[in-house]
């Protein structure tokens, strides 16, 4: 997950400040009173209170008005306060670069979220040049001091290599003083480097352990990521309806791994009841969001696997699909070329899929391309028995009987041309003697 920027500074009680009994209205009097003759906490707290609505109708304006005067008086929470507003541009025009300028006032000072939010702004290049250094320097002063959110993108840092050298171990050691903290980011990375065993000992159970940790505060990746592990029984108890539940979760919050995983489940009925209708339009989610393997199965199901078959559906998704890479998709859209099937049959573009999928090892173009280049599919430019030999022999290697029988029947037809050949030399080569 992304680098992540937090929030602002809360309320600040003053020492005479009492709740009991109190209400918003006597505190506001009490603070506006106290802000007119220059008390500081009290001006941040002003400023706080309408920022928040808190006992008042908000209102960002006044917010800024009395955050600025307790920022100009070096109040450090009003600074960095006062950065976020800039930065959100809440109650006045957004400003990267006197958002940067407020936040550097507060980290100046050794204010944690500032540091955390200027090494942000110098991570991503806003308000000021990007310098990935100066990130990590911030990042570390902020990490230092036990911001959750400044370990994490340290950690997030060292994960990546970015503004410092990769190190798996140290990104590792961040994300977790982070996540002991409850940052549910830095627990989903967490329990994928257990779970991909990357700046660690891989660890299926540490991985589940991290992964709900972070699903349970609503993370959809981990939610996504704790399915799968439940649906394929790694480092816990195979369990579909529980992998079916936190595909649900994640999919209502629009990720498209879960929405395509949520769509499998529907498809084949594992751990729900099975509804065609319902992996259709949960394929049809993830499919609209670029995601490669709902696509492909879109496309199957308009080519005839679940609802009124559409060719030319099935063509645009086979399309979408083959042009991320799926080699299956790929391989129907050479089918659909070569048999002109709802598409101007063409078999060099049919040629041109089959080789993409073929590549990628699905044994079915590698036989299908054998046989293009044998059977003059083309024209005679793209008869090519080598070439057909060679698709033959690697489909044959992945199993492909037919493909076997035509490579040995090939092998035999070339030995005996060859063989024929020779003894026409040799008794050309004796009649001349």
């Amino acid at each position: 997950m992304a680098v992540c920027i937090v929030c602002g500074r809360n309320l600040e009680k003053d020492k005479n400040d009492c709740e009991c009994g109190v209400s918003y209205n006597e505190i506001l009097l009490k603070y506006k009173d106290s802000a007119d003759q220059g008390d500081v906490v009290a001006q941040y707290n002003l400023g706080y209170m309408y920022d928040k609505g808190e006992g008042v109708a908000q209102d960002k304006s006044k917010a800024i008005e009395w955050y600025r005067k307790a920022a100009e008086q070096g109040h450090v929470n009003a600074q960095c306060n006062l950065g976020l507003m800039y930065d959100k541009g809440e109650g006045v025009a957004q400003d990267k670069s006197k958002a940067f300028e407020w936040y550097r006032k507060a980290a100046e000072q050794g204010d944690a979220w500032a540091q955390n939010n200027l090494g942000y702004m110098y991570n991503e290049g806003e308000g000021v040049e990007q310098d990935k250094n100066k990130a990590i320097e911030w990042y570390r002063k902020a990490a230092e001091q036990g911001h959750a959110g400044a370990q994490f993108n340290l950690g997030y840092m060292y994960d990546t290599g970015e503004g410092v050298a990769q190190d798996k171990s140290k990104a590792i050691e961040w994300y977790r003083k982070a996540a002991d903290q409850g940052d549910a980011c830095a627990q989903y990375n967490l329990g994928y480097m257990y779970d991909k065993g990357e700046g660690v000992e891989q660890d299926k159970s540490k991985a589940i352990e991290w992964y709900r940790k972070a699903a349970e505060q609503g993370v959809a990746k981990a939610q996504n990521n704790l399915g799968c592990m439940y649906n394929k029984g790694e480092g816990v108890a195979q369990d579909k309806s529980k992998a079916f539940e936190w595909y649900r979760k994640a999919a209502e919050q629009g990720d498209a791994g879960a929405q395509y995983n949520l769509g499998c489940m529907y498809n084949t009925g594992e751990g729900v009841a099975q509804d065609k209708s319902k992996a259709f339009e949960w394929y049809r989610k993830a499919a609209d969001q670029g995601n490669a393997l709902a696509q492909y199965n879109l496309g199957c199901i308009y080519d005839g696997e679940g609802v009124a078959q559409d060719k030319s559906k099935a063509l645009e998704w086979f399309r979408k699909a083959a042009e991320q890479g799926v080699a299956r998709a790929q391989y129907n859209l050479g089918c659909m070329y070569c048999n002109g099937d709802f598409v101007l049959r063409n078999y060099y573009t049919a040629i041109e899929w089959y080789k993409k999928a073929a590549e990628q090892g699905l044994v079915n173009a590698q036989y299908a391309l054998g046989c293009m280049y044998h059977d003059r599919y083309a024209d005679y430019k793209h008869q090519d028995y080598d070439l057909a030999m060679k698709y033959f022999q690697m489909a044959a290697e992945n199993g492909h009987k037919e493909a076997q029988k035509k490579f040995d029947a090939m092998s035999k037809k070339f030995y005996r041309f060859f063989n024929r050949l020779k003894n026409f030399f040799l008794d050309a080569l004796e009649s001349g003697g």
